[in-house]
């Protein structure tokens, strides 16, 4: 029986996290590409053109292009399963040289954004902020 497996080997991974939403990165060998959750990226955020400048910037900010990025994402909505891949993105390339840790702090790519939806309170119709209607007399 032979050791030798068709797994690709996963030089990093990361978790990034943003509101409700959940990535975690694993970087193996390859010419760049980012898939998430099997398919590729362009697809994925096809939603906002912009999206796609956002998630390659931790890859051009270190000049970095031989890794692809397998990305598992889940929970929340477009906005957050973006901001946490580039997160998780930004993590998993710290992992791999420590000398990008700088330039990816100066970008704002390190820093986790900790703002959630505000609960809802009791007594507020199911809002988090709405108050009962005072009584005009």
């Amino acid at each position: 029986m032979s050791n030798t497996s068709n797994k690709p080997k996963i030089y990093a991974s990361a978790i990034g996290r943003r509101k409700e939403s959940t990535a975690a990165v694993r970087f193996v060998s390859g010419s760049g590409q980012i898939l998430v959750n099997g398919r590729p990226a362009v697809d994925y955020f096809q939603k906002n053109p912009s999206a796609i400048s956002r998630l390659s910037l931790p890859f051009s900010t270190v000049k970095v292009s031989k890794y692809n990025a397998l990305v598992s994402a889940h929970g929340g909505g477009f906005t957050g399963q973006l901001d946490a891949t580039v997160l998780a993105v930004s993590r998993a390339l710290v992992q791999i040289k420590a000398d990008y840790k700088l330039p990816l702090r100066k970008e704002g790519l390190l820093t986790r954004d900790s703002r959630t939806r505000q609960r809802r309170m009791v007594g507020t119709g199911g809002k988090a902020r709405r108050q009962k209607q005072s009584p005009k007399r």
